[in-house]
């Protein structure tokens, strides 16, 4: 059974020997939740406690873990957000912080007597949970950082390449965003500016779930940062491979409802001696979509490690966690980012020869071009499989759990 939160300070109030009391915080992303599951499995296994603080849409695979589930919903002003505001959170850094410090104050009573009576020995929040980490420093609690997105510094930030417009935004919206911090100032917690919540000085204690080959500038991250690879569940099916290459299309979980984009990847393929398996998310209506093409497999969901497994080709968004399962199995990428995050995803890939720019998503011929292009490049399945095995040999949820431990 789930716990309540008033019920998971009396649960455990006193550690038994040498067992730790550790406390995850999380955003309601797949891809943010998925790589933990696994720590936090190795640390049941180690007999430490673990409580969970997440959303009922991830409440069953949390649960599944082992971990005590709390619910975080009813704080969350996120969870009733549109679609079209959804799409706002990485854009509008002023709407962004206002999220931020909205959910911290929602959470700042409830949790904090709850932390407080439940004395955990760790914090571990995700990176985007920036209350997770403010909450530890208010209380002196020891604080890890999540990452499952690049590690971040003024050195690796050159790989977003901001634009013009987009600095003049960033500054333009300081005053507005200071405003907002000093809500959160008024309440104790001390945060000098925006910067004290996205970023990790480099005393912060940081897992980072890629390795340090693909992690830009990594020889500036000190001891501090373990790079531990992505970590990846096991798939749910098992698909066969087909003698045509496969190629897979996936714009995640979030801004993956682009009809035109889908019905050009139709008229681009269709022709064409190719298994293409295209998930299209829960918004998507695939009647909208017209007839869908015989070589097509179109599905809101699928099974995205079953499929990576057998995939040749894979056009993405550039999500971290997307990108990762792609390269962990060593396929050439096709960069279709839509974010400043996804856009410095993609530069990596870039980088290190492993993928190949979509440059005009609404020409089908181009498209295709792309792809057969992208099929035929040895190069890029080489340097795609560099990046794999650096993945491969990374110590996992065993180093992430090793970490955790020492740093108590």
């Amino acid at each position: 059974m789930p716990m309540s939160p008033s019920r998971v300070a009396e649960h455990f109030n006193t550690k038994v020997g040498n067992n730790m009391k550790i406390v995850f915080f999380n955003i309601p992303a797949h891809g943010h939740t998925n790589p933990t599951l696994g720590i936090v499995k190795e640390l049941l296994k180690n007999n430490h406690e673990v409580y969970y603080y997440s959303y009922e849409i991830m409440r069953e695979k949390i649960e599944s873990s082992g971990a005590h589930f709390i619910s975080c919903d009813k704080f969350d002003s996120q969870t009733k957000l549109s679609n079209e505001d959804k799409e706002k959170i990485s854009k509008d850094l002023v709407f962004s912080t206002n999220l931020i410090v909205d959910m911290t104050l929602r959470l700042d009573d409830e949790i904090l007597k709850e932390m407080q009576k439940l004395k955990p020995d760790v914090i571990i929040a995700d990176s985007m949970a920036f209350w997770g980490k403010l909450i530890a420093k208010k209380l002196n609690i020891p604080f890890i950082s999540s990452t499952t997105t690049f590690a971040f510094n003024k050195y690796s930030a050159r790989i977003m390449k901001q634009d013009g417009p987009s600095l003049f935004q960033l500054i333009k919206s300081i005053p507005k965003i200071n405003k907002s911090l000093d809500k959160l100032r008024e309440k104790g917690y001390k945060v000098k500016s925006m910067l004290d919540i996205i970023s990790n000085d480099e005393n912060t204690s940081t897992i980072v779930y890629t390795s340090k080959y693909f992690q830009p500038y990594a020889e500036t991250f000190n001891d501090n940062y373990v790079f531990v690879g992505p970590i990846l569940r096991e798939s749910n099916e098992k698909m066969e491979k087909t003698e045509i290459p496969t190629v897979y299309i996936s714009l995640g979980t979030v801004n993956n409802n682009n009809r035109v984009f889908y019905q050009n990847c139709f008229d681009a393929l269709k022709d064409e001696n190719l298994r293409v398996i295209m998930s299209v998310g829960e918004d998507t209506d695939i009647e909208s979509l017209g007839k869908i093409p015989d070589n097509f497999i179109v599905k809101k969901q699928v099974d995205q490690i079953s499929v990576l497994e057998v995939s040749d080709v894979f056009i993405t968004h550039c999500g971290m966690n997307s990108t990762s399962e792609g390269l962990y199995y060593g396929i050439p990428l096709i960069l279709f980012p839509q974010t400043t995050e996804q856009k410095g995803v993609a530069n990596r890939v870039k980088e290190l020869g492993a993928g190949k720019l979509l440059e005009k998503i609404n020409d089908p011929e181009n498209i295709k071009n792309t792809v057969l292009e992208v099929l035929k490049d040895k190069n890029l399945r080489e340097n795609a499989k560099k990046i794999s095995n650096s993945f491969k040999a990374c110590g996992n949820t065993l180093e992430a759990v090793r970490f955790i431990e020492n740093k108590i």
